[in-house]
């Protein structure tokens, strides 16, 4: 069995993965199946698109993570960016699929693996750098995501974080959480 202190950058990368799939499925959840397709001019890409080529990506780079390239050859990229017929049901089935992939190809890695390479389009990496930069491609798209939505919202939208004006109120209760959690940690100095 591995020590869990071993694991800190895989168990830091795997962290914000699941950060970035809970803020993109809040925010996909706050829509119906009309405003996934909404585009503010015919260049953007929609909600729709943008799941379309993140589950597209994951699919293909955590597919045989560390034994073939990131980009598969039955990845079809181009028609991730056509507008699809897909309802939001389908698109959350499709974000699931994608984030699993990648939950699955993580979950045997420990730190001692990220020095490993793994090839993207042929080009060589290290598995740290790799998943780094999917984390930081995903946070990119999740980021959109979560704009478009709260742009078509307008004042409807719900915050996935701290609400505006809600910091004070916020730190408390983490604080009171912390405290909370120090007073029923045996291991814990008073």
């Amino acid at each position: 069995m591995t020590n869990p202190s071993t694991n800190i950058l895989k168990d830091a990368i795997v962290k914000r993965f699941a950060a970035y799939r809970e803020l993109g499925e809040k925010a996909l959840r706050q829509l119906d199946d009309r405003q996934i397709h909404w585009k503010r001019s015919g260049n953007d890409n929609s909600i729709c698109t943008l799941v379309m080529h993140l589950h597209g990506n994951m699919l293909s780079r955590f597919t045989d993570f560390q034994t073939s390239d990131g980009e598969k050859s039955w990845r079809q990229r181009e028609e991730e960016f056509n507008e699809q017929d897909a309802d939001r049901e389908r698109l959350l089935l499709l974000w699931n699929e994608g984030w699993d992939c990648v939950a699955k190809a993580l979950k045997p890695l420990v730190d001692a693996d990220m020095g490993r390479t793994v090839t993207i389009r042929g080009e060589p990496h290290s598995i740290a750098d790799a998943l780094l930069r999917q984390v930081a491609h995903y946070a990119y798209h999740v980021g959109q995501i979560v704009f478009i939505a709260k742009t078509i919202k307008g004042d409807g939208w719900e915050s996935l974080s701290i609400p505006k004006n809600g910091s004070q109120q916020y730190n408390q209760a983490m604080w009171q959480k912390q405290n909370q959690k120090q007073k029923h940690d045996p291991d814990h100095e008073n």
